[in-house]
């Protein structure tokens, strides 16, 4: 089995995504990690597809990709990587470049003492003002609604992948990072939250400040709070065996 499984989704990145899958298996080597990468091409209709095939073909133990028709979301492209993926952690790295796999990598280590490393990113100022204040009034809400103080929901978290299988609840779109983090933080897994450094995007427009993005995620933050609230409180504390967490607190010795 693979120790981590890099799951990328891409809409229409064919200026990003050589960048994207080049930096993860230079960081892969880096680290001295064993893993895969799953590339999502999630309905392009650009050369992104034709990009990663040629990538495939270097490297065809390590890279592989899944197609789908037309978007689905990256909520919908994450847990098909998620399916698919025989890596022991799993970690979602976007299309659009904005993220260095070495900044979330480094802590890989992590991951014999918690179920999820959470990052928050220390340099904000890389994202446009009106981006900086969405994202604090976003953590605000979801702090007061969920009490609980993660300094950032929306980063590229290292989860255990047999964590993620056991949750009821599969977010589809943006509101994904912060609905998995509220239902393994209320189950009671332990995380660790790091520094990490985001990088400006260089090519082609995000669709996170659009209308029906916001409208997506206001009726899956409703969902997540009637579910924690009223819900699922017969369900909450099942932690798995299978966790770092369940070892740490139940089992002796450990």
């Amino acid at each position: 089995m693979k120790k981590i499984s890099i799951i990328i989704p891409a809409l229409n990145e064919e200026k990003n995504i050589l960048f994207v899958i080049d930096n993860a298996l230079l960081a892969l080597k880096e680290f001295g990690i064993s893993g895969e990468i799953i590339v999502i091409n999630d309905g392009s209709v650009d050369n992104t597809s034709f990009l990663v095939e040629k990538k495939i073909k270097e490297f065809p133990d390590i890279i592989k990709m899944i197609f789908h028709k037309k978007p689905e979301g990256i909520g919908a492209s994450f847990w098909d990587g998620v399916d698919t993926a025989r890596g022991e952690v799993v970690v979602m790295l976007p299309g659009d470049n904005e993220n260095d796999p070495r900044e979330i990598l480094r802590y890989f280590c992590l991951m014999e003492h918690v179920d999820i490393v959470v990052p928050f990113i220390f340099n904000k100022e890389v994202r446009p003002f009106i981006r900086r204040l969405l994202s604090s009034w976003y953590n605000f809400i979801i702090r007061i609604s969920f009490l609980v103080n993660f300094n950032y929901t929306n980063g590229t978290i290292l989860c255990r992948r047999s964590v993620l299988k056991e949750l009821e609840h599969r977010s589809k779109g943006f509101f994904i990072t912060t609905d998995i983090l509220i239902r393994t933080a209320k189950k009671g897994y332990l995380f660790a939250e790091v520094p990490s450094r985001l990088d400006a995007r260089k090519s082609g427009k995000s669709n996170a400040l659009s209308l029906s993005t916001f409208w997506r995620i206001f009726k899956e933050y409703l969902n997540l709070f009637l579910d924690i609230y009223f819900r699922e409180k017969s369900q909450k504390n099942q932690i798995i065996k299978e966790s770092i967490t369940y070892q740490r607190k139940f089992l002796k010795n450990n």
